[in-house]
């Protein structure tokens, strides 16, 4: 091929590439901000510690029902507290690659 010349049919494939990813990038960037708007909320000890989440990972809320403080068993309301935050957090996770994953298998690597 002779130089400097540049064949318009890979100009235009490039050019089909970058706009898709462009596309992709605005479509990732729209499902965060959804993400970060969606909430899941996760509930521990049959609902005595309740814990509200973000898609993006973010804790909005934790609720403990009054009665379990009167238990006087500190370590059973933290171990409550760590269960309904680590399952809210699962929770979270599960949401963003359900809002994700269609996204990330359309690159294309």
């Amino acid at each position: 091929m002779a130089k400097g010349f540049k064949n318009p049919k890979l100009m235009g494939g490039k050019n089909d590439m970058m706009s898709q990813l462009q596309k992709m990038q605005e479509q990732i960037q729209l499902a965060q901000d959804q993400l970060a708007e969606e909430t899941v909320t996760y509930t521990a000890g049959g609902g005595v510690v309740k814990v509200v989440m973000t898609g993006d990972q973010r804790c909005k809320s934790i609720e403990i029902d009054p009665e379990l403080l009167k238990e006087d068993d500190i370590a059973l309301v933290q171990d409550m507290i760590l269960a309904a935050v680590n399952g809210a957090l699962d929770a979270s996770r599960d949401l963003a690659s359900e809002r994700m994953g269609p996204l990330a298998g359309g690159l294309p690597f």
